[in-house]
């Protein structure tokens, strides 16, 4: 690449950027000059309209546009009506997915919650809660790709000779034969979910332990002189005061678990039973090329997400309604 290259490049740069700077200063002299006549209407237009616009361009228009491409063939040339949903739902493999999919979703914002609360609580008050909490949130810092390399490492399997992977070593320690883990259904589909959990758990244990800090102690006092037990107190005053976080902090986890794509992807490529939703939409439409299967598996990825979606948004409105 030559100086004249880099050249042109800065000055569709510059040229860009002064395009951006002159629609800002329009935006703005049209904002004021309708403020001046008193036109709120008018001000709000001019300031919601690009953010309306990207909206359309960038999030309903290619949502419309997949959920048209799932009703085609692999080439979006024919229309086949409900083949491919149909295909989702009698095929073997894409039943695998669907039933994969199920089993993330349920297990891993269920144990990473419990995990996360139980951590949350033990630690809660105790000297050194800090450092405690900033050694479980370690692994929200790491990327997924490079989590599941860490645990890959964990799985490794070695057919003779030294194992590299600490799972296997522990065996061989303990007179027991090596066992390729990635590649033993089901058990390798838990194994990927502990990597998801391990991440999600410093998430989980933060935003729950904010909470218990506003859990009234006067309960937990009256509690205890009334006798009643630890696990008690747990129970039945803990775990309702900070319902709503705990609410958050599933509904979090189980979106992030929904677009999980990295550590199934870096760990197995989605072989041996272990494939999901958001993994395998990418292998139907980009390795194996059928772009209406693809967009299959987007639409119910994303009807998967709506109901979540609702029941949080409810579930905040509920929550304003209650506060005033």
């Amino acid at each position: 690449m030559d100086i004249s290259d880099y050249t042109d490049r800065f000055g569709l740069l510059a040229v860009g950027l002064v395009a951006f700077i002159a629609v800002l200063l329009a935006l703005y002299g049209l904002a004021e000059l309708a403020s001046r006549r008193d036109r709120s209407r008018a001000v709000a237009f001019v300031f919601l309209a690009p953010a309306v616009l990207f909206l359309l361009v960038g999030l309903v228009y290619p949502a419309v546009r997949t959920i048209a491409m799932s009703f085609f063939n692999k080439d979006g040339t024919e229309f086949i009506g409900f083949d491919n949903y149909t295909w989702a739902v009698t095929d073997p493999d894409a039943l695998q997915v669907l039933t994969n999919t199920a089993l993330w979703i349920i297990i891993v914002p269920l144990l990473s919650t419990m995990v996360g609360l139980v951590y949350a609580v033990l630690i809660d008050g105790r000297k050194g809660e800090r450092t405690y909490k900033a050694l479980v949130f370690l692994p929200m810092g790491i990327s997924f790709v490079g989590a599941s390399i860490i645990w890959k490492l964990i799985y490794e399997y070695e057919r003779s000779g030294d194992q590299i992977g600490l799972l296997n070593q522990m065996l061989v320690w303990l007179g027991a034969p090596p066992v390729n883990w990635l590649l033993e259904d089901p058990w390798n589909n838990l194994l990927l979910m502990v990597v998801l959990v391990w991440i999600e758990v410093g998430f989980a244990t933060v935003v729950l332990s904010a909470a218990l800090k506003g859990v009234p102690i006067e309960m937990i006092e009256a509690a205890r002189i009334d006798g009643a037990k630890p696990t008690e107190i747990f129970w039945h005053i803990t775990v309702p005061s900070i319902r709503s976080a705990i609410l958050v902090v599933g509904v979090t986890v189980f979106i992030a678990t929904l677009k999980l794509f990295d550590i199934v992807r870096a760990m197995t490529g989605g072989h041996h039973g272990t494939d999901v939703l958001a993994h395998n939409m990418w292998d139907q439409a980009f390795r194996l090329g059928n772009d209406g299967r693809g967009a299959t598996m987007a639409v119910l990825l994303f009807a998967l997400v709506i109901p979540v979606v609702i029941y949080q948004v409810r579930n905040m409105r509920r929550q304003e309604l209650e506060a005033r």
